[in-house]
């Protein structure tokens, strides 16, 4: 019983190590798609607006939706751009959420003493 709980633990730590892999770099990008006259619309053809990348190592980059004033001045489109930080807030959380949920049965059989030594 005790090799089962240890190779439960082994792959949960795998699945960890690999999470955080692939978590290293994290891509939110919002798209829309335009409404016809029509009821339907093809998502196919949704077009990127807003895109933000975090890494784990806290670099990100952002690009948000801008468009022109009457006077020629670039403005950010507050909509578009609040849809957005929603989304990237969202997966944000997500993220955290999932690595806590992998993270804490490792950490809770290491601070109990009865870790593999």
């Amino acid at each position: 019983m005790a090799n089962d709980y240890l190779a439960s633990i082994r792959n949960a730590a795998a699945s960890v190590a690999k999470y955080i892999e692939d978590a290293a770099s994290m891509e939110v990008v919002t798209k829309y798609v335009e409404i016809g006259d029509s009821a339907s619309s093809d998502f196919n053809q949704a077009k990127p607006v807003a895109r933000t990348i975090v890494k784990l190592d806290a670099d990100s980059e952002s690009i948000f939706p801008m468009r022109k004033n009457k006077d020629g001045v670039l403005e950010v489109d507050l909509g578009l751009f609040e849809i957005h930080q929603q989304n990237v807030a969202t997966a944000i959380d997500y993220r955290a959420r999932i690595l806590n949920a992998l993270v804490t049965p490792i950490l809770s059989r290491e601070r109990s003493g009865s870790g593999e030594k």
